[in-house]
């Protein structure tokens, strides 16, 4: 009888661990791209329209696995192997939003990375810029004057070029006030008069135009990038460098397995990203021997390097750039 309800607590126990979920998800390395080569037949960056440049090596963008719907002996499991961290499901999914709704905003994250490291590589080899109408906000003081697509050119007479240009136009203005915006549609130019509103659910008293304003490259070339089922930010930092790769002569990673992560702005500024002790893992397992950290990662990244892997610490495009023409030539680097 002993042994008859020992066994059948054994049984009870496996069914409940082995089907049961429990509120927690696993982190762990996830799969990494090269920004150079190609993923399921199709090149992961794609510039049609002006010359581009062979490359070779990898730059790779690397990503975090989560894995959800964990069983209770699933996470036991995981724990105890220690390759995975097991934390709270609420960390990676609030409670307050649906697992669709964090999909959608990593999604949406990831295609503004997309956007952002372009116009930084562009940026950094300096073609020119124009400012575009991306959106007009609903009943805003800017509705059916200003439209998508719509080229900015000047506000009360001041020239923009920039999106952070029109915010600076708009110093000192007013809710009520009249201004003029110069502009240009479907290759026309023409201006209209737009009466500021107040910027909703704020207190700023500077003047509401309600459009949002992004900086378009003035090429006559188009650079696509091409990635599914990817989340998040943290890519722009390494899509940045594959366009510049592909723009210039030569190999910025001299041929070698580089990899790397880090959010990036149009500016070219590269910020903090979460997850690096497991894109090291990935990164070094899919064979990188250098590893590009932004610098306000590098304290976590320098407590959990795999052996084998050298740390660079960047903190614009432009020093990540310089890092790797000076790990080409031998020169010494700024390391975490």
């Amino acid at each position: 009888m002993t042994l008859l309800a020992g066994l059948l607590l054994v049984v009870v126990l496996g069914a409940v661990g082995g089907t049961i979920t429990v509120p927690y998800v696993a982190l762990g390395p996830g799969p990494t791209f090269n920004t150079l080569g190609q993923d399921k037949g199709t090149d992961v960056i794609s510039i049609k329209g002006t010359r581009s440049y062979p490359t070779t090596g990898h730059l790779n963008m690397t990503t975090v696995s989560v894995r959800d719907g964990l069983t209770l002996f699933g996470a036991l499991g995981l724990w105890v192997d220690g390759r995975d961290a097991v934390v709270p499901r609420e960390t990676v999914y609030p409670p307050d939003q649906t697992t669709q709704q964090v999909e959608r905003q990593n999604t949406q994250d990831f295609q503004r990375s997309e956007s952002s490291a372009v116009v930084s590589a562009l940026r950094y080899l300096k073609y020119p810029f124009t400012v575009k109408v991306d959106s007009v906000t609903k009943g805003s003081p800017s509705s059916g004057v200003l439209a998508p697509g719509d080229r900015l050119t000047t506000i009360n007479g001041t020239a923009v070029t920039t999106a952070a240009q029109v915010s600076k136009a708009l110093a000192g203005t007013r809710p009520g006030q009249s201004v003029t915006v110069g502009y240009v549609r479907n290759g026309a130019a023409a201006t209209g008069t737009v009466v500021l509103g107040h910027r909703p659910e704020t207190n700023e008293t500077q003047g509401f135009l309600g459009i949002a304003p992004a900086d378009s490259p003035d090429v006559p070339f188009t650079v696509d990038i091409s990635l599914a089922n990817i989340g998040g930010p943290s890519a722009g930092l390494m899509f940045a460098l594959g366009v510049v790769d592909k723009l210039t002569p030569g190999q910025l990673n001299n041929g070698a397995f580089v990899a790397g992560t880090g959010t990036i702005t149009n500016d070219g500024t590269v910020g903090p990203i979460g997850g690096i002790p497991f894109k090291m893992v990935a990164a070094r397992e899919a064979g990188a021997t250098t590893f590009l950290v932004p610098s306000a990662n590098c304290k976590e990244a320098k407590a959990n390097a795999p052996a084998g892997l050298t740390l660079v610490k960047v903190d614009s495009l432009t020093s990540a750039v310089t890092d790797l023409d000076d790990l080409a030539k031998n020169r010494p680097v700024t390391h975490c």
